[in-house]
C-alpha cells in the first residue's frame, strides 16, 4: 500500500508541475494515464517453463524447458525452489523532444537555462536530418501496482528519472560517442547496411534478428550512439529509433540487465553464464526481447510492437502540427525468471 501512495503523490506533483508558470509554451506535455495510456494486453502470453499459460498473438521468445529452478536468496546456502514463468514488462518510458528538459510524460518542463549542452540544435535547411533529446524513466509499474510478489520477477524500486541526455557529452557529439561504440565502424559500409534489409523483413512478421545488432529494423542504422538523426522519414519515426537507440545505449553503459534464460543465444555477440534466477549485464542489447508502445502525444494503447517494427501501421493521426514533435513511448522487456 505505501508504493501506491507513494506512486499518487509523484503523480499529484508532477499534475502540479504542469501547471507552472515556467512550462515552456512549445513543449507539449501530458502526464501518462497508467489505466487508458498503457496496452495491458502487452504482458502476454505468459509462460511457465516453455508452455503457454495465458497465449497471445504477439511474438514471443525462447523459453526455458524445465518448469522448475533452483536459486539461492540473499546469500543463503539453501536453495529455494519456484517455478519458471516468461512474461512482457513494462518497465521504462521515453521522451523524444527537440526541446531541452522538456518532459514530455511528466506533464512539465524545466527552466534551467543554458546547462543542457547549448539547448536546441539548428536544423541544416538543406539536409533532412534531425537531432533529439531522449529522456529515460525508470518505470517498474508491475512493482508499483504490486501485481506479482516474487522481488526476483519484477523490477523493483521507485518511478524515477533515470537518464537526461541534455547532461551527456556525448549525446550531440559524434566522435565523443565513438568512445562508446568503436565497433560503428565495421557497419557503415553498404555490405552490412545489405544485411538489415532481412532484420526489417523479419520484424515486420515475427522477432528482430539479434545477431545483427547494427540494425534496428525498418528504422534504419543502431549507429551513432546520439541524438543525430541522418535521415528523417517522419518525426514519429525518428523517435521511435531515438527510444531504441536509448535502450541500446543503456545496455551498453551496463545500466539495463537482461534475463534471458539462454544469452549466449539471444545476444548472438558475447555469451553470459547463469541461472534463470540471475539477471546479467548484455552490452549488446537483444532486441528481440523488447516491445514499444506510444503513450504521447497521442496514445496507442490498443497495440503494441517488437522493435524494429515500422511506424506506419499505426501513426496516422498521431502527430498533429500543435504537438511539437514531442512523443513519448512505454518499452517492455522479456523477464524471465524464477517465481519463488
Amino acid at each position: 500500500m505505501a508504493r501506491q501512495i507513494k506512486f499518487v503523490i509523484y503523480s499529484s506533483f508532477f499534475l502540479l508541475m504542469s501547471l507552472s508558470p515556467f512550462a515552456k509554451a512549445n513543449c507539449e506535455k501530458h502526464f501518462v494515464n497508467i489505466i487508458e495510456d498503457i496496452c495491458w494486453d502487452c504482458i502476454f502470453p505468459i509462460t511457465i517453463g516453455n508452455i503457454n499459460i495465458i497465449s497471445s498473438d504477439y511474438p514471443d521468445t525462447d523459453n526455458p524447458k524445465v518448469l522448475f529452478e533452483s536459486c539461492k536468496i540473499g546469500g543463503s546456502f539453501v536453495p529455494r525452489v519456484g517455478l519458471n514463468i516468461g512474461f512482457w514488462e513494462p518497465f521504462a518510458m521515453t521522451d523524444v523532444t527537440p526541446d531541452p528538459y522538456c518532459m514530455v510524460n511528466l506533464g512539465f518542463s524545466m527552466d534551467v537555462g543554458n546547462a543542457g549542452r547549448g539547448g536546441k540544435q539548428a536544423r541544416d535547411p538543406v539536409d533532412s536530418g534531425a537531432f533529439y533529446y531522449v529522456h529515460w524513466y525508470k518505470f517498474p509499474l508491475i512493482f508499483l501496482l504490486n501485481l506479482i510478489t516474487s522481488i526476483g520477477c519484477m523490477q523493483d524500486g521507485d518511478f524515477d528519472i533515470a537518464y537526461l541526455t541534455e547532461l551527456d557529452p556525448t549525446w550531440n557529439d559524434d566522435e565523443v560517442a565513438f568512445v562508446l561504440n568503436p565497433e560503428a565502424t565495421l557497419f557503415g559500409n553498404p555490405i552490412a547496411q545489405a544485411a538489415c534489409a532481412a532484420d526489417a523483413v523479419k520484424a515486420q512478421i515475427g522477432l528482430p534478428i539479434d545477431q545483427l545488432f547494427w540494425c534496428i529494423g525498418t528504422q534504419g542504422g543502431m549507429y551513432p550512439l546520439t541524438g543525430r538523426v541522418f535521415d528523417e522519414k517522419g518525426s514519429i519515426h525518428a523517435a521511435l529509433l531515438l527510444s531504441e537507440r536509448m535502450d541500446f545505449k543503456m545496455h551498453r553503459q551496463m545500466l539495463i540487465e537482461d534475463s534471458s534464460p539462454d544469452p549466449g543465444k539471444n545476444i548472438g555477440v558475447m555469451g553470459f553464464d547463469g541461472p534463470i534466477c540471475t539477471q546479467h549485464f548484455a552490452p549488446i542489447m537483444p532486441k528481440s526481447r523488447y516491445r514499444y508502445q506510444m503513450v504521447n502525444m497521442a496514445s496507442a494503447a490498443d497495440k503494441c510492437y517488437q522493435f524494429g517494427h515500422d511506424v506506419i501501421p499505426w501513426e496516422s493521426g498521431k502527430n498533429t502540427p500543435s504537438s511539437g514533435n514531442c512523443f513519448g513511448f512505454l518499452i517492455s522487456k522479456k523477464r524471465n525468471c524464477t517465481f519463488l
